[in-house]
């Protein structure tokens, strides 16, 4: 098996994106969202899918969520995650309405369900690679 099969999948961090990587890297959340209908654009693009507006502001977000579906990986769909199955990945829900892609931590894959309170995790890989991942919710104010 070569080399690039055994490195790990990253994004891009460029294009429409860039600004939401960035801020990962930064330990914040920030999406796109229109001023025109006030809808937030996930994922990124130029351009609002509602109103079609091309101006688009991009706004700080609480990283408050909920798991809105996950599944239970067991067999990885890359090489380097062969050693790293069983892993959630999960469709979570912002406060703000947004559903982001991602994985669940910090849980046994069994015990994630849905509803279940999350917050964001920000892992960094490198310096040019920060994921966002997403662990149950500590304490209120926690």
């Amino acid at each position: 098996m070569s080399a690039a099969l055994l490195e790990r999948p990253l994004p891009s961090g460029k294009g429409d994106a860039a600004p939401f990587w960035q801020a990962v890297r930064e330990g914040r959340i920030v999406l796109p969202r229109c001023p025109a209908c006030d809808n937030f654009v996930f994922p990124p693009r130029p351009h609002c899918p509602i109103c079609h507006g091309r101006h688009l502001d991009w706004v700080e977000v609480s990283g408050r969520a909920h798991v809105y579906t996950a599944t239970v990986v067991h067999r990885a769909t890359h090489p380097w995650f062969m050693d790293k199955t069983p892993y959630v990945y999960a469709l979570v829900e912002l406060a703000e309405g947004v559903r982001l892609p991602t994985q669940i931590v910090g849980i046994p894959p069994e015990e994630v369900e849905i509803g279940l309170e999350v917050e964001p995790v920000f892992e960094r890989v490198d310096d040019t690679h920060t994921l966002l991942l997403f662990r149950p919710a500590g304490p209120a104010g926690g």
